[in-house]
């Protein structure tokens, strides 16, 4: 069994318009969620084998902020061609680079993010998909386990959902997540009152 966990990078500074997209470092309020997702994943055991992340300073940004949960051996690779395709999925790279790995970590961009978690899952709770294709916020966590042993073998929509974590619920209570619904693939996520 493979898993991969697709995170989009935490929330971004836009006040320096000059500065070029690529270069845009996070803001304050991702500078709080990218730990908060950290150590939920720590918690829950989260752990990848192998992390690729995009080369743009949000990416990497969110990347320094979650490794120190993480424990273990983790190879991590840093590469342009997720800042440059986050205008399509990222199946291909998917099968491309992730190697080894039994659990893999994915660092994007959206649209890319959110329309590779919705190519790659098949089955699981509908609720979390129908909460993934309305929106992928920021700092954004889905998990999807497959039952082929290479990621070069994934194939779209063979994935099972396992999870869909929003960072605005975490610093409420550990559980409140989509992580309890994987457990039991059965309930609603959680409401929350605080605006996207």
């Amino acid at each position: 069994m493979l898993r991969l966990m697709l995170l989009r990078h935490a929330k971004s500074d836009w006040n320096d318009p000059a500065l070029p997209d690529f270069d845009r470092p996070l803001n304050a309020r991702g500078l709080r969620a990218a730990p908060e997702v950290g150590a939920h994943m720590a918690r829950h055991g989260l752990i990848p084998d192998k992390i690729v992340c995009s080369s743009a300073r949000r990416t990497r940004e969110t990347l320094a902020l979650v490794l120190p949960y993480l424990t273990g051996e983790t190879d991590v690779r840093i590469t342009r061609g997720l800042y440059d395709e986050s205008e399509m999925d990222y199946v291909d790279t998917i099968r491309a680079l992730g190697g080894g790995a039994r659990t893999l970590l994915l660092i994007g961009h959206n649209p890319a993010t959110q329309d590779s978690a919705l190519e790659l899952i098949g089955s699981g709770n509908q609720m979390l998909v129908d909460a993934i294709a309305a929106k992928y916020p920021t700092a954004a966590l889905t998990v999807i386990d497959f039952a082929a042993n290479r990621w070069s073998d994934v194939d779209r929509r063979s994935g099972r959902v396992v999870a869909y974590c929003l960072p605005r619920h975490l610093p409420a209570s550990a559980t409140i997540s989509a992580l309890p619904e994987a457990a039991n693939d059965g309930g609603p996520p959680p409401s929350s009152s605080d605006p996207a």
